[in-house]
This record gives C-alpha cells, sequence and structure tokens, in this order.
C-alpha cells in the first residue's frame, strides 16, 4: 500500500556543514498492517515520517501511496487550536462532504462524549492525546502515521492509550505507521518492527510479528522486546 525508497536525506547545518541524517531506506506497508519504526534518539526517524508525509520533499529517492485514500498524522504533540472545542478541532481536518459526519461513536469509543464542547485548555495531556486521535481517525484514514503519540505521558496513562489505539486501530482499519522509543509500545502494537540504525539511518532488521495483538500476553511481549535489545546490542552503531 505504501512504497517507501529513500536514497538519502542530507541537511547543511548553519556552520556550512553536511548532516547526514538519513541513508538507504526501503521498505514497504501492506494495506492495513501496524508497524512501527525504533531505533536511537537523532537517527532520523521523524525525518523519515515527515518525508513519507510529504512535509520534506528534499530528499532523492520516492514515496508513493496506491490509491487516493487520505493521510492522517498524529505528532508528538497534540496540536490543538486553544480557541476552539474539541468536536471544532476534530472536524477542522474533515473535508466538507464529511464536516456534518456523525462523529458520536468515535467519541465515545475516545471516552470523550462528555468533553466535546470543552476547550483544549481544559483537557489533561492524555485527554489531549484522545482528541488528537479522533481528529486523526475521523478522516478515515488510508495511512495513519504516528510519531510518538504517547511521548511525555505518565506509564499508567501511556498504558491505557496504548490499549486504547490497539482496540481503535481493530474497530477502524487502517495502515499505521509509528515512531517510537518505547520497545515495549513497538512490541505491543505492531506486527512489524523496523529497526533503524544510528544517523544516518539505515534499516538493521525488520522483524515480523505473527501472533496477533490480542493474544499477546506479558511474556510474548517481553519476548519480543528482548529480541530487539539483542538486535540494537548488536548493531556497532548504537
Amino acid at each position: 500500500m505504501l512504497d517507501v525508497n529513500i536514497e538519502g536525506r542530507k541537511f547543511t547545518a548553519a556552520d556550512g556543514a553536511t548532516l547526514h541524517a538519513v541513508g538507504q531506506l526501503k521498505f514497504k506497508l501492506a494495506a492495513a498492517s501496524f508497524t512501527c519504526i525504533v531505533g536511537p534518539s537523532g537517527c532520523g526517524k521523524t525525518t523519515t515520517l515527515r518525508m513519507i508525509l510529504g512535509l520534506d520533499q528534499e530528499f532523492a529517492g520516492h514515496v508513493q501511496l496506491s490509491g487516493k485514500g487520505t493521510v492522517a498524522a498524529v505528532f508528538q504533540e497534540p496540536r490543538l487550536l486553544p480557541w476552539r472545542t474539541v468536536e471544532q478541532n476534530v472536524r477542522l481536518a474533515l473535508p466538507a462532504e464529511q464536516a456534518q459526519a456523525n462523529l458520536d461513536d468515535l467519541f465515545t469509543e475516545l471516552g470523550l462524549s462528555d468533553m466535546r464542547n470543552f476547550f483544549p485548555a481544559e483537557l489533561s495531556l492524555g485527554l489531549a492525546r484522545r482528541a488528537a486521535l479522533a481528529r486523526a481517525f475521523a478522516l478515515q484514514p488510508q495511512l495513519l502515521v504516528l510519531d510518538e503519540p504517547f511521548v511525555s505521558l505518565d506509564d499508567i496513562t501511556a498504558e491505557r492509550l496504548r490499549r486504547l489505539l490497539m482496540k481503535l486501530w481493530h474497530a477502524r482499519p487502517t495502515t499505521a505507521l509509528m515512531v517510537t522509543h518505547n520497545l515495549h509500545e513497538a512490541a505491543l502494537l505492531a506486527d512489524r518492527i523496523i529497526v533503524f540504525s544510528d544517523r544516518p539511518a539505515i534499516i538493521i532488521e525488520s522483524i515480523d510479528i505473527e501472533q496477533p495483538q490480542a493474544e499477546r500476553h506479558a511474556k510474548d511481549i517481553d519476548a519480543v522486546v528482548l529480541r530487539l535489545r539483542g538486535v540494537i546490542q548488536q548493531n556497532p552503531e548504537e
């Protein structure tokens, strides 16, 4: 469904030096799959997402999305407009023909039914993240891109939102690509995990997880995390 063939991405620093952020990356995503990208800080994960989203087009190679479906993104910050209510923020991204779509079920699934008329300043960070997920899923996207959407949350809230995302994704299937530093998060959510090297990022391992998300127990998740740590430790750049 998504074909990524990036030959490299370089930046020019303020002092004129060249920063080689991303090396050669080649991977494809199947429709309705959930893929996580993990790797060290600063290796080029977010840069890769920006190229996939079309926010950065100054790179060699190509990114091709089949069909003409919608692409939605959830970033590290909720990015809600403070002068609009939760519902107004969610509907803001909808195309004109869907502007009056019934979102009752979506708000119910995300536990936001009683907060539709709240402003972002009245929400906890966890609830703001739920509103950001609602905005993305309201689009019924063909591709959903997530850049560490649960970063900076406490462990209990983050785990609750991971489970909520998993439930939401099963109810509203889409092709998902998520960047995370959290190996547990990747092992819980993904059916495929791509491991990046240090900068410039290349793929050092691609791990397929055949066991369905709902059937994974703590020991299964721990086994995947252990495998990921082994891959990372064997990479000489880590």
